[in-house]
């Protein structure tokens, strides 16, 4: 690992040692609660999407599977690469995260910021006005794990880039299979409840509408 990314850390969490209190409790929550909120935020893209054109739902739908298979190869690399974590690796610094992860949950990439990266373009790719907010959300919630203190820079930066690039690569290339799908299942007695507003057979939705 390059001394510059040591570097780095040492300096984030330098600079969160010397913020007030209230703040570093909050971060060692924020990462958390960011997640929650960008799952949030795309259960409501959803609930807006069943009103809305099939391609809009299948949109919707691959960015949730984006997001598991974004987090499987982020948990792969970390089992083959085994990366240390940088609080174990400079074993003096003063982090506020309670305590430093064990050796075995490797650091590299951060699973936290590819969950986050691949929530934020599912969101931003079905909705672009909830999603240029949770941009941000979640580049905060992988920022928050350098300041706690449990990763690199580049651990989260990776993570973030592998969840957001798996869900902008898998989604745009599935999309045309998907929304023919969502179209038929949409008049499915029990899933078409979940995809679509009203009844299955709710007629207010014309074929051309859900195209």
């Amino acid at each position: 690992m390059p001394d510059i990314f040591g570097e780095w850390y040492l300096a984030v969490v330098k600079f969160a040692a010397g913020t007030p209190r209230p703040i570093q409790t909050f971060m060692e929550h924020f990462t958390e609660l960011a997640i929650v909120l960008l799952a949030g935020l795309l259960a409501l893209v959803w609930w807006h999407a069943r009103r809305k054109a099939d391609r809009t739902m299948a949109l919707t739908l691959l960015g949730g599977v984006g997001v598991v298979v974004s987090y499987a190869l982020s948990e792969w690399a970390k089992t083959y690469l085994e990366a240390e974590r940088p609080c174990r690796t400079f074993a003096d610094v003063v982090i506020i995260a309670n305590e430093c992860p064990p050796t075995g949950d490797w650091s590299f990439p951060s699973n936290h910021s590819t969950i986050a990266g691949a929530l934020a373009a599912a969101i931003l790719l079905a909705s672009w006005r909830v999603g240029l907010p949770a941009v941000p959300i979640g580049a905060a919630a992988a920022f928050s794990r350098v300041f706690v203190g449990v990763h690199y820079p580049h651990d989260v930066a990776a993570g973030f880039l592998l969840g957001a690039f798996t869900v902008l690569v898998l989604t745009p290339s599935l999309v045309r299979p998907s929304t023919a799908l969502v179209g038929r299942m949409r008049g499915r007695p029990l899933v078409g409840r979940l995809l679509t507003a009203g009844t299955p057979h709710d007629t207010t939705m014309s074929p051309a509408e859900r195209r």
